[in-house]
């Protein structure tokens, strides 16, 4: 263990929560514009005059984007602080945004939501970096769950408010209006926070240009099994949810499963509020007992496959209404469940190499989405909108993660525990030598003897 590996605990308190704060509502911005399609997926068929495929090439640019910045965002965030990259971040999502409004082609657009998904990507990590930067080494779970909660209440804004004024002032004005909310969380942002408490700066090699410095974070990161793993159980729990939330969802209830759009949105809503009721359950049992990492990541991917393996294989064109909330709630769970990566990459680094491992796990999710979401979008080109062979994608995927956490668990778990016992043997104060005492005279009888 070096002396970076073991600070002093942040203290927490409520300096703490008000700068917290200022990095979630920026975070929280960023969630409103990266869903904001997903309400308006049909008018931007309409406006833009695309298929299923093109359609999803907005989110799927926009993903790959994120994922791609995950790493580099990591590194900035070690290197720059966090202040530098989410500023940069707010200014980015904010002009992705505003064009997005503007565009008058389908080619511009997307160079708006790549820019927008740039920005974005520089969000989350710098969230998390906040955390524990900010709070004691014990709230990180609930901090992270907290974080994904108001990232769902962005999305919640989208559903509940930005549809209904998209379908009132049109599109123009609709997100040219949203893109306001960019500019009110800078102000705070550059004004307020501040990366780190007094006291509590980085260790001097995070903030060194030394030689090698990306590769050697990237490496470092790589091999611990806590990374990579995080890496799996993100990528293997995210992406149902995201998909039917980002772009898939409302035509899927809408055009298959014939609800109209007043009773779709109000599903994908139950989503968002199941997934903020879940995130503080999960944050307070993972808090409580690590042991139940695994249990909860895999249960929720189990239960998740059930609940859209029966509403895909129900008799019948439609399934019914009980199914369709059924699934809706348990989709709920993905987002806290993707959260628990978090909490296997965070043990497993030390506090320099913390933005960089949460960037490789970060990527995990996003980059399942993004294979959903194109696969999702050719399968229905070609199958003339068969939603159900569209979605089996879904199981795919999930085998996949399931095998790869399964057989990255015995490593990641005996390597934190080691990690553990050596952060404790390192806490301990050094003992002092005994003293050395002169040897006892020997009695005059036994000296005779």
């Amino acid at each position: 263990m070096t002396a970076a590996s073991v600070i002093k605990d942040p203290p927490g308190g409520r300096r703490a929560v008000a700068v917290w704060c200022i990095g979630v509502a920026v975070y929280f911005v960023a969630v409103i514009f990266r869903t904001s399609l997903g309400v308006a997926g049909l008018e931007a068929a309409d406006r833009f005059h695309v298929n299923a495929s093109a359609l999803s090439a907005f989110s799927l640019l926009q993903l790959l984007v994120y994922a791609g910045m995950q790493v580099p965002v990591g590194l900035m965030v070690d290197r720059l602080g966090t202040k530098k990259v989410l500023t940069l971040g707010a200014v980015l999502f904010t002009v992705g945004q505003l064009g997005f409004a503007l565009s008058p082609s389908y080619g511009m657009a997307l160079a708006a939501r790549a820019l927008l998904g740039c920005g974005d990507a520089m969000t989350f990590i710098s969230v998390l970096r906040l955390g524990t930067r900010w709070f004691p080494a014990r709230r990180g779970p609930l901090m992270a769950q907290l974080a994904g909660l108001v990232g769902m209440a962005g999305n919640l804004v989208s559903t509940l408010v930005l549809a209904p004024v998209l379908h009132g002032v049109g599109w123009t004005a609709a997100f040219a209006g949203s893109a306001a909310a960019g500019l009110v969380v800078l102000v705070p942002l550059v004004l307020f926070l501040r990366d780190h408490p007094e006291g509590h700066e980085p260790p001097a090699a995070a903030a060194r240009g030394a030689r090698g410095f990306v590769r050697r974070q990237i490496k470092e990161s790589w091999s611990e099994p806590g990374t990579r793993i995080g890496l799996w159980v993100h990528f293997t729990t995210q992406f149902p949810a995201m998909v039917f939330l980002l772009l898939w969802g409302m035509p899927f209830l809408v055009e298959a499963q014939g609800l109209s759009r007043t009773t779709a949105g109000g599903l994908l809503t139950l989503v968002v509020a199941s997934n903020m009721a879940l995130g503080l359950v999960y944050g307070q049992i993972i808090g409580r007992r690590q042991s139940s990492r695994i249990p909860l990541a895999l249960g929720t991917v189990g239960v998740t496959a059930l609940l859209w393996g029966s509403v895909l294989a129900y008799p019948g064109d439609r399934a019914p209404m009980w199914l369709l909330i059924t699934l809706c709630v348990v989709l709920g769970g993905c987002g806290p469940a993707s959260m628990i990566g978090f909490d296997f990459a965070r043990p497993a680094n030390p506090p320099e190499r913390q933005g960089t491992a949460s960037g490789i796990t970060n990527m995990g999710g996003f980059i399942g989405s993004m294979t959903t979401l194109l696969a999702v979008g050719i399968l229905l080109d070609a199958t003339g909108d068969d939603y159900r062979i569209a979605f089996s994608t879904v199981f795919v995927l999930e085998a996949l993660g399931i095998s790869q956490i399964l057989r990255l668990r015995g490593r990641a778990l005996a390597r934190e525990r080691e990690r553990e016992r050596e952060r404790a043997r390192a806490a301990l104060p050094a003992q002092p030598p005994a003293p050395r005492t002169a040897p006892a005279e020997p009695e005059p009888g036994r000296a005779l003897a």
